[in-house]
This record gives structure tokens, C-alpha cells and sequence, in this order.
């Protein structure tokens, strides 16, 4: 496990899946203070830590919030919050792609932002949740895979921009993960409600990866971790794809 002693961390989408895996998993490896960004305030005042815990209870697309974010000290982030939908492109309504659009990218720059101007001469190592879907078309999600293809560009740009200060900007692109945002997806949702949560996972994970599995969050969780370390000090600029051979 990589060592966080002492470091400071920003996470949005916290309370839960990858986010919260993350926070649990830093925390653990000694991080000194943990900066929990989610819009569901009750599950984030629930987030029980091993490290000071800094709880805000906010909308990342929301300009407004990032005014009231103390980060000062900041040596890591991990820009994570996000939402899931599905439809056609034929049948998409505007206000639902706008939606999945602003949480996904807008969220994720405004987070960005916050965080390159925190670390601005000081150095640090950030880690953008992008997806699979952001690599290989599929029908059905239009908004969501043009979202997190954004975020896999972003991150290039903000590596670029970022590295004169020392700033390491990398994205994660996980295929299926076993968390609770299946759950905006109706296809899972009517499967799952049949056979049950785990049976669905399991189910679609064996259609759609060569390896037969989707990832658990912890999985992921220690894979930012190894992005916003030490171990991945001349890592800048990439993005790690984490699909079990989805995307082949």
C-alpha cells in the first residue's frame, strides 16, 4: 500500500462506491486530512474515516461551492463525482443529457480548477474517474460516454498545463464496477429487481469482459491510489484502463 502520511486529499462523490472506497483507502494508508465532497449530505455525514474528515455537502457543478472549499495544503485529489443514464440518441431528452453533462464534465472541471489553483506551485497528483465508456461506443449512452471521453481529454490538457508546478494529472477508465450508480441504468435495475444485485453483475460482467468480472470499488480505489503516489511519480498525462479486457 502506498504511503499518504501526512497528505491532504480532496475526493468528490464520497459517500459512496469508488469515492468512498478511496477515502477508506488513504485513510488507511495515513492521510492526515480528507476532504469528502458529495450532493447526498445524509450518506456523507455517515462516512466514518480513519483521518480528519472535512464533510461538504454540495453539488460539484455548482460554481458557488468551490468559493466555501478550504484547500489549502492540498497534495491530492480525485475528481470522482458523477451520474449514469442511458438512451438513445434518437430518444435522448435535452434536459437529461444536460443533466449527466453537467455533474460529469462541468463538476469535473470546476473540481479541477479548484485543485490546480490549490497545488499551483507547490506540486501534487491528481486522478479524473472517466470510464470505458468514454473509449468504446455502445449504444444507448451518448451522454454519459461523451462526458467521460471529455474527462480522459481534460486530463491530458491539465497534465500539460499542470507540470510545470509539479502537478500530476492522470484518469482512471473503469469498464463495469459494482457500485450503486447500475442503479440509474434500467436495464440493470429491472434485471437486478428479477435475479437480484449480485446475480445481475455477475450476469452482464460474464456478456460483456473477456475476464468474466466486474471490479469492486476497492479494486479501483487501490488503483488511484497508485496513480496519486509516489509509485507513479513520472506517470502524468495517462489513462489507465481497468475494463477486464472490455474494450479489446
Amino acid at each position: 500500500m502506498a504511503n499518504f502520511e501526512g497528505k491532504i486529499a480532496l475526493i468528490t462523490g464520497a459517500a459512496s462506491g469508488i469515492g468512498l472506497a478511496v477515502a477508506g483507502h488513504l485513510a488507511d494508508a495515513g492521510a492526515a486530512k480528507l476532504i469528502l465532497v458529495d450532493r447526498d449530505a445524509d450518506a456523507l455525514a455517515a462516512v466514518e474515516l480513519r483521518a480528519a474528515t472535512v464533510r461538504v455537502a454540495g453539488d460539484v457543478a455548482d460554481e458557488a461551492l468551490w468559493d466555501r472549499v478550504d484547500l489549502a495544503g492540498l497534495d491530492h485529489a480525485v475528481v470522482n463525482a458523477g451520474v449514469a443514464g442511458a438512451s438513445t440518441i434518437a430518444d435522448h431528452d435535452f434536459a437529461e443529457w444536460r443533466r449527466i453533462l453537467s455533474v460529469n464534465l462541468d463538476g469535473a472541471f470546476l473540481t479541477l480548477r479548484a485543485a490546480m489553483r490549490a497545488m499551483k506551485g507547490r506540486g501534487g497528483s491528481i486522478v479524473l474517474t472517466a470510464s470505458a465508456a468514454g473509449v468504446k461506443a455502445e449504444p444507448g449512452v451518448a451522454a454519459y460516454g461523451c462526458s467521460k471521453a471529455a474527462l480522459i481529454h481534460l486530463a491530458k490538457v491539465a497534465a500539460k498545463e499542470g507540470a510545470t508546478d509539479g502537478i500530476r494529472v492522470n484518469a482512471i477508465a473503469p469498464a463495469g464496477v459494482e457500485t450503486r450508480v447500475w442503479d440509474a441504468v434500467p436495464m440493470f435495475a429491472e434485471r437486478a429487481a428479477q435475479i437480484g444485485r449480485d446475480a445481475a453483475f455477475a450476469e452482464m460482467a460474464k456478456l460483456a469482459t473477456p475476464l468474466g468480472r466486474y471490479a469492486k470499488a476497492d479494486e479501483i480505489a487501490a488503483q488511484i491510489a497508485f496513480l496519486l503516489g509516489e509509485e507513479g511519480a513520472l506517470i502524468t498525462g495517462t489513462t489507465l484502463l481497468s475494463d477486464g479486457g472490455y474494450t479489446l
